[in-house]
């Protein structure tokens, strides 16, 4: 893994983040507040550290899957809570509230998903 920046990726992070930033101002809930925005979260996770890190796709997708993983189960052991951030408004749009299965399959099929497409479309490992 070497620093090297990628504007396809920084490109993508932009797009995707621009998104995000709608939906969480836009959107108060639905299936595209809670689903499409958890599936395109780890694709914007994913791209954010591409755009400085060469690094291999399928590696680089298992940490990013890894740390969404570890903020949605932190979710159900209410870690906010512990740290007193509970009413913290950025906190819980950051890590989330409520922990949903139907997140970690949102989380997984991104990721899945955007791998497919770098591995065939972008990425050239």
């Amino acid at each position: 893994m070497t620093l090297k920046f990628n504007k396809t990726y920084a490109l993508l992070t932009i797009i995707l983040l621009t998104v995000e930033v709608l939906i969480a101002m836009y959107l108060k809930s639905g299936f595209i507040r809670y689903t499409v925005g958890d599936f395109l979260v780890v694709i914007l996770l994913y791209c954010f550290f591409k755009s400085f890190l060469n690094s291999n796709a399928i590696t680089l997708a298992i940490a990013v899957l890894a740390v969404a993983y570890l903020i949605e189960l932190s979710q159900l052991f209410n870690v906010l809570k512990w740290f007193r951030l509970e009413n913290n408004y950025l906190a819980k749009l950051i890590m989330g509230s409520t922990f949903q299965v139907s997140d970690l399959v949102a989380y997984s099929l991104g990721m899945l998903s955007f791998l497919i497409i770098d591995l065939k479309f972008i990425t050239h490992e």
